[in-house]
């Protein structure tokens, strides 16, 4: 039985600029961290896989001090609070509807349900707020068809392909099974080094990234009124204004990758 499996943040929502950020900076407020984060500095705190690592990225010998965390583990602790006070801002802001899904979302989902197909989010977001945002995208129903692998469950985040490999083992496939949707480098890195089929929807933060070894590039699934455009089409599949379910299977029928390090270092 095939599956498909989506990244969540820039997949199923545009929720970084509209959902991360905000509460990144909201969280900072709160906690008296003199850090406000931009659209352009953002984009590069994006390329680190996970909410807790953004935050430790600002985390300097000056600003410990100045916080007042004398040690490794204050700062620790400090973190966990900030991320789980982020985490219940996001969520707030997925349930008030600012990020609404991206097209085709609902649509494929829908599709590959009533075919049988096995549905999955692989993140490396927190699980509560890629929940929040699966079941905001397709619906309390639909959502409760997916498995959900998300948060700190492997030992290292995207590119790494720890989470997809996990979630390939955890659903019994192996890589000829599944094709991944992701929208960054570091998930593209990630389901190759799973030796995955990937198709790419470039989100706002991702469009100028490297995407070597994608099956297809798109810039969204398309839905009507809002047809998907093809950025790059390796496996020469078929894209009639939408990806469709067949559009999925042609790509499953093509050579999968093989699978290949990560190129990419993870921010510590």
């Amino acid at each position: 039985m095939p599956a498909l499996i989506f990244d969540c943040d820039g997949v199923l929502a545009d929720t970084e600029q509209y959902g991360h950020l905000p509460a990144f900076n909201q969280t900072f407020a709160e906690f008296g961290v003199p850090v406000t984060w931009s659209a352009e500095e953002y984009a590069e705190k994006v390329r680190i896989g996970g909410g807790k690592e953004r935050m430790r990225s600002i985390m300097t010998p000056e600003l410990a001090s100045h916080l007042g965390l004398t040690d490794g583990a204050a700062v620790d602790e400090a973190i966990l609070a900030w991320h789980n006070r982020k985490t219940a801002i996001y969520k707030e802001l997925v349930a008030s509807g600012s990020m609404p899904p991206r097209p085709g979302i609902a649509r494929i989902v829908e599709e590959a349900h009533a075919a049988g197909w096995i549905l999955a989010v692989a993140s490396t977001s927190a699980e509560p707020a890629v929940r929040a945002v699966l079941t905001h995208a397709v619906g309390v129903e639909l959502g409760q068809a997916f498995t959900v692998f998300a948060g700190d469950i492997v030992p290292h985040k995207k590119p790494s392909p720890d989470i997809y490999l996990l979630a390939l083992k955890e659903l019994g496939l192996d890589s000829n099974e599944a094709v991944v949707v992701e929208d960054s480098a570091n998930g593209l890195r990630a389901a190759l080094g799973a030796g995955l089929r990937t198709l790419v929807t470039v989100s706002g933060y991702t469009r100028e990234e490297d995407f070597s070894g994608a099956s297809l590039v798109v810039t969204s699934l398309g839905d009507p009124g809002e047809p998907a455009e093809v950025l790059s089409n390796p496996a020469g599949v078929h894209v009639p204004g939408a990806v469709s379910l067949a559009t999925l299977q042609a790509i499953l029928a093509q050579p999968g990758p093989i699978a290949i390090p990560s190129t990419t270092t993870e921010t510590p």
